[in-house]
């Protein structure tokens, strides 16, 4: 198997993991303290290869976790498309930060994915009224500087280029 093929392998069965992470069954207090996997997973990825990863993944990412989810189809689409093109836009400054400011960065660009889907469920009458929708956010900027010192791993052992 070529070199290139191999690679993109190991970047979409990351992805599924992280589909299989976001779905998975957790008692219901521990609901809140979920890390966006998918969205973790789909910012390191186009920090890494923004040539080969892009706004199209986020959009099929997001189908995916709708129809996983059960959520109205395109909700996910289209927040994590909008946090793709920003991640895009500024992938280079994020690989520059220090380990504190690429958690920041990732809590904000989380937490805007979580105010697009709170905001898209409030016009549809289906909102939580509290601020805890934006907890994954804090959970999931705490879990990034090991993410990614795991997700780099595998991407140097298994050559992803």
């Amino acid at each position: 198997m070529a070199k290139a093929s191999r690679g993109i392998l190991i970047i979409y069965f990351s992805f599924l993991i992280a589909l299989m992470l976001s779905v998975m069954p957790l008692p219901d207090n521990l609901q809140w303290w979920r890390p966006e996997w998918v969205v973790l997973i789909l910012l390191y990825w186009i920090v890494a290869f923004p040539d080969r990863i892009g706004i199209g993944t986020a959009w099929v990412l997001g189908i995916l976790l709708d129809v996983l989810e059960g959520n109205l189809l395109g909700l996910n689409a289209f927040s994590l498309t909008i946090v793709a093109y920003i991640t895009l836009l500024s992938y280079q400054r994020i690989r520059m930060f220090s380990w504190a400011q690429q958690a920041l960065t990732i809590f904000f660009l989380v937490a805007l994915n979580q105010f697009i889907a709170h905001w898209i469920k409030g016009v549809l009458g289906v909102s939580v009224q509290t601020m805890m929708f934006l907890v994954p956010a804090f959970v999931s900027a705490l879990l990034w500087p090991w993410l990614f010192v795991l997700l780099r791993g595998v991407k140097r052992r298994f050559h992803v280029v």
